[in-house]
Formats: C-alpha cells, structure tokens, sequence
C-alpha cells in the first residue's frame, strides 16, 4: 500500500479514537518560557482491533512491525504539529518522539510468551503478553532517553539545528544510544553529542513468573516526560504452587528481566501477579547477548476464584441454620481427615480455618491478617496439619530457617550496577500464608527481625549507597503482607538467653519463644486433646488404616468434605464483606474495657482489640454470614481470652479448659451449645462488674 494511504489512515484513526484532541493538549505544556527541548515525547494509545477496522495493513504493522507503524504515527504527528501551528520549537520530524502504547492484544496464543516454547531463533520485534509473579526488582535509576549530535563540520547544514537526533529504542542499551562513532548523514563527517540537550530517564527492573493468557486491557495515562528506569524479573504464576508443601517436581522455573520506563516505573510491587505487555529485545553486551523485555504496558492481576458453594455445604449450611455456632463446629471435626481423625485437634483446625478466610488482600495495597502461633507437645501432627491447610489457601509458602525471609539485595547484572531486591518468603506469599514451622530451628536476629515486622507490619531494608554506586545510603520500607502461622514445642526444655519462664497462675509453658515474640504474635493456641492418652491411640489407629486401607472410607458416618469443598468455601468466604452489629461490638468493647482493668495495660494492648474484631470478623465469615453477630464475639473473646491466659496467667473471668470443644459432637452439637451459651453469659456478669460504663448497655439480668 502506498505510504500517504497509510498516513492518511493513521490521521483517521488519530481522529476517530480522540488521541489528536490529546496531542493538542500535550503540546500546550510544551509551550512555556522555559521549554526548550531537542525531543518531544507523545505516547498514543493503540487499539488494534480500531486500527484493523480503519486500514488492515496498518492493523497489521502495529501487531508485528511496531517500529514501522512508528515511524508512520511520528510522521502524521509532525505534520499536525506544524500544520496546526502546536509547538513553534519543533522544527524537524526527528523530534516528535512517539511511543505507542497498546490498548490490548489479540486474545490468541501467538500473541502469548511462554518460556517452554521460547523462540531460541531470532525473534521479531513485536508486542506479546506475559503473566507472571514479581521476584525481583530494582531501585529507579536514570537513562537516556534521547540525545541531539552535531556534525563537526562547520560548513555542513547539520552543525546546528536539529538533524540528528538519537532516542531510545526497544531492546537498546546505553552504550548504544549514546556512542562516539555515528557520522553525519549529509557530508559523513563525525558527529558530536550536544550535551545541552540531553533527555535523561528513569528505569526500573523487574522479574515476572509468567502465566497463562487472560482477556485484559491496559489503561495508559497522559503522563509528563520523565525519564527513569526500573528492572523487574517476572516468573512463571505455576512457581507458586511449586512453593506450596509436597510439591514435587523436577520443573525449573527461569525468571524474565522487564525494562519499566519512564510512566511505568514504580507500578509494580514484589510478590503481585502482573500482567505485561512488552517487545522481546536481544541486549548486545559482547561477548554476551541477554534477552529482555521493554515493558510497554502494566495490569495486576486481581485473584479470581469461584463464588460459589458446592451442593453439600448449602445442604450443611441449611440443616445447622438454628445453630450460629454449629456450621463452623461440623467444619473444624470434618476438616483434615487426611491427617487426624475427627474430634482430634479441634480447636486447632478451627483456627487454623479461621486465619485462612481472613487473610485476604483488600483494595489499596491493604491487607487483612490473622498470624497464628501453636504452641503443642505434639508438633509432628500440628506440623502436618498446618501443612495440609496450606495447601488450602489461595497462595501459600513454606519457608524453611535458612533461607531469606523478607528480602535480599544483590547487584543488577544489567549495567546499571544498582542494587536489585529480592523477594523472600513473606513477599512471595503476599495476600496468604507464610508458614514458619518450629522457631527454635531459627537464629535470634531472625526472630526478632520477624517480632518487629509482627508489631509493625513493615520490614525496613538497608542498601549501602557505596557499594551499589549511590551517594548516600537508603532505608527502605516495605509492608508485610501476609498471615505467618508457627509452631513452638512446649517439651523443648531450652530456652534462649534472657528469656523469663513465667509462674502466672494459669500460665502455660509456650516453649522456647520469647514473651514478646508471642505476644507480636497475638493469638497463641494450645494445641492439645482432653482425651489425653487416649488421642495418641486414636491418632495411631488412623495412621495405621490408612496404610492398610488406603482410598478407603474410614469414617462413613461423618460430613463427606472434600479438600475442592474446603477450597471454593474459603474462596468464598474471603469475598463476603461483614459488618459488626450492635451487640458484637458491646461485648468486644466490653471484654476490652474490662479486661484493661484486671489486667496490666502491656496484657491488653491497643492490637488486642484488633485480634478480637479480625476473630470475631473470621467467624462470622467461616459461617458464611455478613454480620457479625454476638455469638461470634463470644468465640472471639474465648478464643483472645485464652491465648492471654496461656502467656500471662489467668484473670477474673475463668475460661473452662477446652472451652471451644468441651465435647465431643455426637449430638450433633447440643451440649457444646449449652456450654458456649454459658460462657456466653459469664462473659456479660464480667463485663458489667468491671468494664466502666457497662450498665449501660448491659443489663444485670
């Protein structure tokens, strides 16, 4: 098709899609007194399918040939500028810089970038999308974004003005954006780079896990011109469950190196899952040639997951309606039969239930969490079971004590020599679980860096300026996003040094974990059977089935729940939005008030009232309900009360042992009921004898 066919089916489309009406605006602040500039940047958004409709041959350069239908739209672009009279200072095509950003690609697998099938071949400079998990990125540093040459030859036209100008492209490194040996096009003389005019930007690096192709679109905003870079290393969404427990497998996962520019910098987080749009660049550093991506445009990724129930759940939900704390109770006796029998560790699984449907990300880099500490005499079945249910949530890592927790700092292997963070296990599992398993395999400077990240929900980074080619010295922040669970054995007789074995009356040995490392982590659960040697029985007889009856049905007169039912019903569940009725909130305030004057203020801290709401929330969720009525406070101040009791010793109000499963649920629940209603009113004669101002909204009957 002829060039000016093509021009004109540019301007078309420039004109139909609105991006002509946003060029005028641009070009306004390009205007000022104080602009003076060799190289004007515009980004275009590009809508394929738009573009096909206007002219097919068009369509088909801005899919495969993007650096041709660059060259067009740059093209058009001057001619309006100057025709339409919109920047006086741009005197040649050469400075209008148009970078195009895609709207969306084709929702077909050519368009798609999986590293099985990686072209090993050379590869067509075109647009692709990638899915993937951030594991790496760097600090935003600058970069030439264009520079203006001159020639040397006083007597040549291009000595001034703006003949020769050099931008970034795709795929291109420093080195060959800003060379010595380029000669000028009109007498072949050497050019020089006018210093005076040099556009510098900002990048930044990252690595993406990639996934599978997902209908998307990317939304491009009018961004002024900076000019910053940053390295993002993406991987394959699949690492996550290769980051789950009893995952094997022999699969490698290799991370893919993203160049953010300018707008784009700062758009992604470490642990989210992305999707990007990018053009496939070979990097010539000789002798090594990498490959890379110039990212072109961001999306995350929102987790998606069914919304519904199975039919056995609703049929569950709805014969334990009369009973607000019988649903709940018939999923912990049912949950992880693989690993326990029924009745076995109740209260454990309850709560381990619990912190999965209330760790969820929330809108606005906001998280909720429910960080769980066992303390048991038995941490092989304890273990086992907070295995087995991380394996439920929607993202969850085991991290073992000798590797990196939070974050870990390297040097950028790309040129820039900056320093590139890495992600550890808290970030990898950003929105889950992270399980530590037993803290006495941990150092001390591990457990307490992890007790501050506890209390403040943030981790600090320290990255020496000197050694990564900074002038000063940087401290960084990050917020932790995710629930940890842990394990302590109470048998362990060690105990690390300064540490205080409490003599509380009714305090429990929580084992070789500080005071205060327990209290960072708020809900402390004493993982034990009031069976006693009878529970060792019962759990070796199920081990033994297990292996003589293997896929056999070993308890045919409990709820047949599957780890599919466990999983769409905690998916579920994190999606409801609940909110605290009137009589949640007394007995949460009342508990609080009253619990402050039995108790020392370091007891009963400010976080305290947040584990009671998270706990009662929890339930509430667990139930499948979106408020959160007064039973579920109630198992919420049993469930705080008790994890006060176990570190500092018990108080005025009494909790019986084994309150939350004082029986066994033969009777389908009634009896626990029974208890659970008594407790319930305990809990009101304490909160009007202590709490200040109770009578007014408790009554004394």
């Amino acid at each position: 098709m002829h060039i000016l066919a093509l021009k004109e089916s540019v301007l078309v489309y420039l004109d139909r899609s609105g991006a002509l009406e946003k060029l005028i605006e641009d070009c306004k602040s390009f205007n000022g007194p104080h602009q003076n500039e060799a190289i004007y940047r515009f980004c275009v958004r590009v809508t394929p399918t738009d573009v096909t409709e206007v002219n097919s041959v068009l369509g088909d350069f801005v899919l495969h040939n993007p650096r041709r239908a660059t060259a067009l739209f740059q093209s058009v672009c001057f001619l309006a500028i100057k025709t339409l009279s919109l920047v006086r200072k741009i005197h040649t095509e050469s400075q209008v810089n148009v970078i195009l950003k895609w709207t969306h690609l084709p929702p077909f697998p050519e368009y798609s970038l999986t590293l099985d099938t990686f072209p090993r071949g050379h590869v067509t400079m075109r647009p692709v999308l990638i899915e993937g998990l951030v594991v790496a990125m760097t600090r935003v540093t600058k970069y030439t974004q264009g520079a203006r040459f001159l020639c040397t030859d006083d007597g040549c036209a291009a000595f001034t003005g703006f003949h020769h100008i050099r931008v970034h492209a795709p795929g291109a490194t420093e080195s060959a954006t800003i060379r010595n040996d380029f000669i000028c096009s009109m007498c072949s003389s050497p050019l020089k780079e006018d210093v005076k005019f040099r556009v510098l930007g900002g990048e930044i690096g990252a690595n993406v896990i990639r996934s599978s192709l997902k209908k998307w679109e990317f939304l491009c905003e009018k961004m002024s011109v900076v000019v910053d870079k940053q390295l993002v290393d993406l991987i394959h969404t699949k690492v996550i469950d290769a980051l789950r427990p009893r995952q094997q497998s022999s699969v490698r996962f290799q991370s893919v190196t993203f160049f953010l520019r300018d707008e784009l910098c700062n758009s992604m987080r470490i642990g989210h899952l992305y999707s990007v749009v990018g053009i496939p660049a070979h990097v010539h550093q000789w002798p090594n040639i990498t490959w890379s991506i110039e990212a072109n445009g961001v999306r995350k990724l929102e987790p998606e997951g069914p919304q519904k129930i199975s039919s056995t759940l609703q049929e569950l939900l709805q014969t334990t309606s009369s009973s607000h704390w019988r649903f709940s109770a018939i999923l912990a006796h049912c949950f992880g039969l693989d690993v326990a029998p029924p009745g076995l560790f109740n209260t454990l699984k309850l709560v381990l239930l619990l912190s999965l449907v209330q760790t969820r990300a929330a809108a606005e880099e906001t998280f909720h969490c429910l960080d769980l500490l066992v303390v048991t005499c038995d941490s092989l079945i304890a273990d086992r079971l907070m295995m087995y249910s991380l394996g439920l949530a929607p993202r969850g890592v085991r991290h073992h004590a000798t590797g990196e927790m939070f974050a870990s700092l390297s040097r950028d292997e790309h040129g820039t020599g900056t320093a590139n963070i890495h992600a550890g296990s808290a970030f990898l599992a950003s929105g889950g679980i992270c399980m530590l398993g037993d803290l006495s395999f941990y150092r001390k400077d591990k457990l307490d860096t992890l007790e501050s990240a506890l209390e403040s929900r943030h981790v600090s980074l320290f990255i020496p300026g000197k050694k990564y080619g900074e002038d000063s010295d940087e401290q960084l922040s990050f917020p932790v996003p995710c629930s940890f669970w842990a394990l302590s054995d109470s048998t362990d007789s060690f105990h690390r040094p300064g540490q205080m074995v409490t003599a509380a009356v009714g305090a429990g040995d929580i084992g070789p974990v500080s005071m205060q490392l327990a209290d960072a982590f708020g809900l402390v659960v004493q993982c034990q059977n009031q069976a006693g040697e009878d529970a060792l029985v019962t759990q070796t007889a199920h081990i033994l089935q297990q292996a003589m009856k293997p896929g056999e049905d070993l308890y045919p007169s409990s709820v047949k729940l599957s780890c599919q039912d466990y999983k769409e019903l905690i998916t579920h569940a994190q999606s409801l939005q609940v909110a605290l009725s009137d009589g949640a909130q007394k007995i949460i305030r009342g508990y609080y008030m009253a619990s402050r004057r039995v108790r020392s203020l370091s007891q009963m801290s400010m976080a305290s009232i947040k584990l009671l709401i998270s706990l009662a929330e929890a339930h509430c969720r667990l139930s499948l309900r979106t408020l959160v009525l007064e039973e579920d406070a109630v198992i919420a101040v049993l469930l705080c009360e008790t994890s006060v009791t176990l570190r500092h010793g018990a108080s005025a109000l009494t909790v019986p042992a084994h309150a939350l499963f004082p029986c066994r649920l033969g009777d389908g629940g009634s009896q626990r009921e029974a208890i659970l209603d008594e407790f319930h009113q305990v809990v009101l004669r304490f909160i009007f004898s202590f709490a200040p101002g109770a009578e007014a909204y408790i009554r004394e009957e």
